[in-house]
């Protein structure tokens, strides 16, 4: 076995796991999800089926990623921080053929307590606020925060917010890495 898994851990026949990767108390894979390498799942963690997270992705407690929901590499999911995947649930209603997909790419964080409405994109590095509510596709590099959130700004890799000059350009306090705005979007200037 190349991954760690506490024995509370359940984890469900079916289910691929990278190597490096650790799973904490009492959280519960399910049959047919996918973990690359060096993740990372606190206690109290739910991976449904289908569900795929890339390499180095940090869950931390009580997240229940549910059937739809694809994470890119390097991805954070803060505390309690919520996915759904029905845009209209009813108990009496039988819904599953209705789950839409929500994708979290490359090295995106969703702060604690948010909430991620389905069929949603969060762009590349983008970071959302602690309790935020979303409730349309992020842009790549945005800041969002709020109820329903609302952008304020763009951030860096390191995830530091980016003051951009009257040429559209920002460079981050930590790396000094060089970033361009241009028609509201946000590029890295390599």
């Amino acid at each position: 076995m190349t991954y760690f898994a506490h024995s509370t851990a359940v984890i469900d026949d079916g289910c691929q796991i990278g190597s490096e990767t650790k799973i904490w108390h009492f959280s519960h894979l399910m049959t047919g999800c996918q973990l690359g390498e060096r993740c990372n799942l606190g206690q109290n963690v739910v991976v449904s089926p289908q569900v795929t997270l890339g390499n180095n992705v940090k869950v931390q407690n009580n997240v229940s990623i549910y059937t739809g929901v694809h994470c890119e590499d390097d991805v954070f999911l803060g505390p309690s921080m919520v996915f759904t995947n029905v845009i209209n649930p009813r108990s009496a209603v039988n819904r599953k053929e209705e789950y839409q997909k929500t994708l979290v790419k490359k090295g995106a964080s969703i702060g604690a307590n948010a909430t991620i409405i389905c069929g949603n994109t969060i762009g590349e590095y983008a970071l959302i606020g602690a309790g935020a509510v979303v409730t349309k596709s992020v842009p790549a590099y945005a800041l969002v925060v709020g109820n329903p959130s609302r952008q304020i700004g763009w951030v860096s890799q390191y995830g530091h917010q980016l003051a951009f000059d009257e040429n559209g350009q920002a460079t981050c306090p930590e790396t000094k890495q060089k970033y361009q705005l241009k028609d509201n979007q946000v590029s890295y200037l390599k």
